[in-house]
């Protein structure tokens, strides 16, 4: 008798889709046969195409390989040969549609610029190589070409082991170009010096990087990617992201990065949009082709040198740059034909009706399971919305693998509830469910807001709380009731979000001290301006202003989560809700959080029923130092009074007192 997947066994809703479950699993399991020869390999073995394709310096000169199986003739042309097609630089067709050329050490140099120039049936164009490694734009011309990059010192990481603290594991997303003061584009360098030792400081130890595969177009945040091997050059040299990376695990953070794998530019120049005359050679035919809704190209997960070519390509990043992991984007898009775009997922059936994409289903546990053979400890996390079962379960029991799904709900839900609600309406009941409803065999990285809310067109909860007062109100002594009740309650959103996690917790860079407006890249419609596109670090450095309030708070707040071990896997152990008070109580293993929603009423000796002992304020959000009004003495130890008629329980009542709009965290003293 076969054996139940544990993904079914865990979930007896799902049984009736147990056909389907068990279908996607043994797909999988078939596809790695076929890929590894039956088993006599690995899948690490099979994504090495890096290795194989692009240019290679080798003990007698040089090899630069490109599969194009559409092309009848290919050169190299680039600064070494003038722009020119030579008999010299004329690569020399093998199987498989590969195409190869060998040359000596002196045909090439470090940083010379080349492309391809590739013939077809009826046509022609200039290509940059699809296995680049360093891709650069010229000022002048914007033009893009590929760039030898063999420096004679190549880094060498210090610390080429690293594992990643996942107990919790703590996120600053972060891009490298807007992380800056001075309105341009930042670096490698830059980020290293002046913001790393900011994210260490805060607490954080994991950052996720936005936008490290090149793209053209820096105003699409790096999801429109045209060269998937090379490290944008915006920012800097492959060496000085290494050593950015080598310092980050030097003060014990994790670094992953956005990988895009959901789809391509459509650039043919620059991208694989057409790359020798077959429009389909990476990419699905017909109405699959593009992407309704985001201008571009969907990879047709159905080909064994697509998946070749991706599969390489996580393992490049981890192997070649020491990566300790990814946030697969738009992973909704892969799943279903549909893209998941006017569909709503009410049910179970509908994951499972044929409008899934088993293709990209198998590609996706195909990547968790090769970059976990490569790295034991990465840390792969899906951005996914619909709710697809098992996309964070392990794949011996019928999942798709990843460690973490984005908690997407919890977002729209702050931005639903700020913009609709009045403050006497925000029930804790309701808050409680949302930041707590997930599957159990699954863990999520919550978050109160990422880069998505902080958008032109969008609004940051800071901005959404507080709004055109921010301009004129965040001078100490000069706030009102607007700055006030901001301040207040993007503490309480943060604090509920974050100590309610079974998995992990992300913050975007700048949203911990309420940066003020939105992010706007350069473009024609602002005057190609970089004063959106940074961050205004002077503003939480400044002590005359408020800011720093909400950014110390953040560090005291994630210092309190840390002081449980592996608290992400403690019960939340809801103690008492009160939506008429607006009143909200849980415990996670000696913490107690307790919440006070209402923007009005304050409540003296407001008791629950916890376990007998002493216990000391180890947070509190409306304490002076946080920008608060210090109502409460946190300095007083609370003790429980006994109550027979809860003796049997083992239960005494902890009476406090919870000014209006504050939370209060109390540890139970040993």
């Amino acid at each position: 008798m076969e054996k139940t997947l544990g993904l079914i066994e865990n979930d007896i809703w799902l049984k009736p889709f147990a056909e389907a479950i068990e279908g996607r699993h043994d797909f999988a399991l078939e596809k790695i046969a076929e890929l590894t020869n039956k088993g006599k390999t690995t899948l690490t073995d099979f994504a090495t195409g890096y290795l194989y394709f692009g240019l290679h310096r080798t003990k007698d000169g040089w090899v630069f390989r490109e599969w194009a199986p559409n092309a009848t003739s290919i050169y190299m042309i680039g600064t070494f040969n003038n722009w020119e097609e030579t008999p010299k630089y004329k690569l020399k067709k093998l199987k498989n549609g590969i195409w190869e050329v060998k040359l000596p050490i002196d045909a090439i140099a470090h940083q010379d610029l080349y492309k391809l120039n590739v013939y077809w049936e009826g046509g022609q164009g200039e290509r940059i190589p699809a296995w680049s490694t360093r891709v650069v734009q010229d000022e002048q011309t914007k033009i893009f070409s590929a760039q030898v990059w063999a420096p004679e010192k190549a880094y060498k990481f210090k610390k080429k082991i690293f594992k990643p603290t996942t107990n919790p594991l703590l996120i600053y997303e972060c891009h490298i170009g807007m992380a800056q003061e001075k309105e341009k584009v930042g670096t490698y360098k830059e980020f290293q010096e002046n913001i790393l030792p900011r994210i260490a400081a805060d607490g954080y130890n994991c950052i996720q990087i936005m936008a490290i595969q090149e793209h053209p177009y820096y105003g699409s945040f790096g999801y429109h990617v045209s060269n998937f091997f090379a490290a944008s050059s915006r920012f800097g040299t492959p060496e000085e992201l290494k050593e950015l990376i080598d310092a980050a695990h030097a003060l014990g953070i994790a670094v992953i990065m956005d990988i895009v794998h959901s789809h391509a530019v459509k650039n043919e120049v620059e991208g694989l949009g057409n790359f020798a005359g077959d429009p389909n050679q990476y990419f699905y035919p017909g109405d699959r082709h593009e992407h309704p809704a985001w201008d571009s190209l969907c990879f047709d997960y159905g080909k064994n040198e697509v998946i070749h070519f991706l599969l390489s390509n996580c393992k490049y990043w981890l192997e070649e740059y020491n990566f300790d992991g990814f946030r697969f984007d738009g992973v909704t898009s892969m799943l279903y034909y549909s893209h998941g775009l006017g569909e709503t997922f009410t049910n179970y059936a509908d994951y499972y009706n044929g409008h899934e994409d088993d293709n990209a289903i198998c590609y996706l546990t195909l990547a968790n399971v090769l970059i976990h053979e490569v790295k034991a400890n990465a840390i792969t996390i899906a951005e996914e919305v619909s709710g697809m079962p098992g996309l964070a379960a392990k794949f011996d029991e019928g999942g798709y693998g990843f460690d973490y799904r984005m908690a997407m709900n919890i977002p729209d839900y702050w931005i639903k509830t700020i913009k609709e609600k009045i403050d006497e309406d925000w029930k804790p009941s309701s808050m409680f469910w949302e930041v707590t409803n997930r599957r159990s065999d699954e863990k999520t990285i919550s978050y109160a807001e990422s880069h998505d809310q902080a958008l032109v067109g969008d609004k940051t909860i800071i901005f959404r709380l507080i709004d055109a007062d921010m301009y004129w109100h965040m001078q100490k002594g000069d706030e009102n009731y607007v700055v006030h009740r901001g301040i207040a309650l993007h503490k309480m959103i943060r604090l509920l979000t974050a100590s309610t996690i079974n998995g992990g917790y992300l913050n975007f860079m700048g949203n911990e001290f309420g940066h003020p407006e939105w992010i706007d890249f350069p473009r024609e419609g602002n005057g190609w301006s970089y004063k959106y596109a940074r961050r205004q670090w002077d503003l939480v450095d400044n002590k005359n202003l408020t800011f720093h309030y909400l950014g110390d708070f953040d560090k005291s707040m994630l210092d309190t989560i840390k002081t449980v071990k592996n608290f992400q896997t403690t019960p939340v152990v809801e103690i008492w809700h009160n939506d008429g008070d607006q009143i909200l109580a849980y415990q996670r293993k000696d913490l107690i959080f307790v919440f006070n929603f209402s923007p009005k009423h304050s409540y003296t000796d407001y008791g629950f029923l916890v376990k007998p002992g002493a216990y000391e304020v180890v947070l509190n959000t409306d304490a002076k130092e946080f920008g608060g009004n210090g109502l409460a003495d946190d300095s007083v130890v609370h003790f429980t009074n006994p109550d027979p008629l809860y003796a049997k329980d083992k239960k005494e009542w902890l009476k406090l007192y919870i000014p209006a709009r504050s939370a209060v965290v109390l540890r139970k003293k040993k």
